[in-house]
């Protein structure tokens, strides 16, 4: 079997000359890299608003989902101890026991960060003679009673 030899310097050469010279039409120039830019920038002013779009609603659907769940914790809850929680008590007790009592079988979620919306704040807990016996609400991304979009208020 023969073997290959390669000449380090035949490759260089070859490839790359050691004597190139620079001159007025090596690399880029100022104008082209500013036309680069500009494009750059203007892809990117397009695409940011749809991705920032997309942020909000996935926050809107991410409280949605969390409202279900915690529906669900409740009605767990609910099955264990006979009764909703209190509005006093709120939706702590999903994590921690009331006192004096065995049939608390929670935690009925897995942290107490399910709790919080998307946005930071409590989840609201409220007792209602609605189908549920409760309601939880988040108040959207604005934090205030109404809204359309990302701001509209979601109940269970």
């Amino acid at each position: 079997m023969g073997r290959l030899a390669i000449n380090e310097s035949s490759m260089s050469r070859a490839s790359f000359p050691r004597n190139h010279k620079w001159g007025k039409s090596t690399g880029a120039t100022i104008l082209e890299v500013l036309i680069v830019l500009g494009i750059i920038t203007l892809i990117a002013s397009v695409a940011a608003p749809r991705v920032i779009g997309y942020l909000g609603r996935a926050q809107t659907e991410t409280a949605r989902l969390q409202i279900q769940n915690l529906t669900t914790a409740v009605q767990l809850f609910y099955i264990d101890m006979g009764r909703y929680p209190t509005e006093a008590e709120g939706l702590a007790i999903l994590i921690q026991p009331p006192p004096n009592t065995d049939a608390w079988n929670g935690p009925y979620i897995n942290a107490a960060e399910g709790l919080s919306d998307p946005w930071g704040r409590d989840y609201l807990f409220e007792t209602a003679e609605n189908v549920n016996g409760f309601s939880i609400r988040s108040l959207g991304r604005d934090g205030h009673e109404g809204g359309d979009g990302e701001d509209t208020d979601l109940s269970s």
